[in-house]
């Protein structure tokens, strides 16, 4: 065992890759102890900063199924969830510590994880599997150290026992606000009218962003804080640089702010929990229309006799990210005016009862939380320009694609 990964995991070369897989794949005995090394290089990963859909989208980006599905195998157990939870967890760190206090976002990740086919295909040999294990660790060893996102860290604990934003969401009826923007983004994915579809993803923001204001407003009444959070949304090829402006054009509308990672795959984005979920939701939501309407727009071009489809479609997304954020913050800025007269109607009417929050000081005072947690989470941030947008055909067609909605006039929705 200690020949095989000393030959293997510590050089680059595929003849020390050969050496370590013949090695590992002569002695099924080992296997168990190579399974228990492996939980240990994930349990470093953990360490480092990483998340399970963290590693999944790395190993996905940079090897093949046969290694996803085995890091993915490899989390579970160590999580505790997995096949191999009985042989002894690395370093003691099942899902008791490893997976301790870690989150909402954490258990969502294991848990797409565990309706995956982790087995390794019937046909695979010895040898071929020794070689994607002793691959797949060369990876793991090599991850770089990310910001820590987790969302319950104990000084975030409040004395009741939850953590900041945990529990609200039943008594403040988040969980039906939510229920509701999944529920017309899925129509809006669903339809094949582009204008309904985009006013249905108005809607969603307008409902987004009056969530966002009844959650500063009620944390500001009860005198409890919250924090901002951050997650990780992978970006993924191609044209990653349209995609990571539109998911940025999203959390911008949303009171998030987005830093993209484009060696590693993924945005951070920086926010408080409604909103980080608005993102989440809204981000995916839009990334399926803005395919759809470029898939769309490229057939029509191809019919025409045209042919380069590459430089249409990076223009087409980058001016769908563009525009739609235009018109995304616009239906944000208008909801929070529209919130602020009704706050002020209702502060006017309430005689006798206790002063309330100011909304517009209260908004900016979370603007403010989520810049210096952006700070200081990524003291050292460069921007980027959209390379590669010189079809103006992509260009014009995306910024109607996401202009197609008129969304004046609608009536506000409670």
């Amino acid at each position: 065992m200690d020949r095989a990964f000393g030959a293997a995991l510590y050089a680059d070369t595929d003849a020390a890759l050969d050496t370590g897989a013949s090695l590992l794949a002569a002695d099924p005995s080992a296997d168990p102890e190579a399974a228990r090394r492996g939980r240990e290089f994930v349990a470093a990963a953990w360490r480092r900063g990483w998340q399970p859909a963290d590693v999944v989208r790395v190993v996905r980006r940079e090897l093949d199924d046969l290694h996803v599905r085995l890091v993915a195998r490899l989390i579970l157990d160590e999580q505790g969830q997995g096949q191999g939870q009985g042989q002894g967890q690395g370093q003691g760190q099942g899902q008791g510590e490893a997976g301790a206090g870690r989150g909402r976002r954490w258990a969502a990740q294991l848990a797409e994880l565990a309706v995956l086919d982790t087995s390794v295909p019937p046909r695979t040999d010895r040898f071929a599997h020794a070689t994607a294990v002793l691959e797949l660790y060369r990876l793991l060893l090599r991850l770089p150290a990310l910001e820590p996102l987790d969302e319950a860290p104990p000084s975030a604990r409040r004395p009741g026992g939850h953590a900041r934003g945990e529990g609200r969401e039943d008594t403040r009826g988040g969980g039906r606000m939510l229920s509701r923007i999944r529920a017309l983004l899925a129509k809006a994915e669903a339809t094949g009218f582009p204008e309904e579809a985009e006013a249905l993803s108005a809607k969603a923001q307008e409902l987004m962003a009056r969530h966002s204001i009844d959650e500063a407003l009620l944390a500001a009444r009860a005198h409890d804080p919250d924090a901002p959070g951050a997650c990780r949304i992978g970006v993924d090829p191609p044209y990653e640089t349209a995609k990571a402006v539109l998911l940025d054009a999203v959390a911008r509308a949303n009171r998030c702010q987005a830093v993209w990672n484009e060696a590693l795959g993924f945005s951070t984005v920086v926010g408080f929990e409604p909103d980080l979920e608005a993102v989440e939701l809204l981000h995916t939501s839009l990334l399926v229309q803005a395919t759809a309407a470029m898939t769309k727009a490229e057939a029509a071009q191809r019919a025409g006799g045209r042919k380069r489809t590459k430089t249409f479609r990076q223009s087409f997304l980058a001016a769908y990210a563009h525009r739609i954020g235009d018109r995304l913050a616009a239906v944000a800025e208008a909801q929070t005016e529209a919130s602020r007269r009704e706050f002020e109607e209702e502060a006017g009417a309430a005689q006798g009862a206790a002063p309330a929050p100011d909304l517009l000081p209260v908004l900016a005072a979370r603007d403010l939380a989520v810049h210096e947690q952006v700070t200081r989470l990524f003291p050292e941030t460069v921007t980027t320009r959209v390379r590669g947008v010189s079809d103006e055909a992509g260009w014009r067609q995306g910024t109607e694609a996401a202009d197609r909605a008129r969304l004046a006039g609608r009536p506000r929705l409670r």
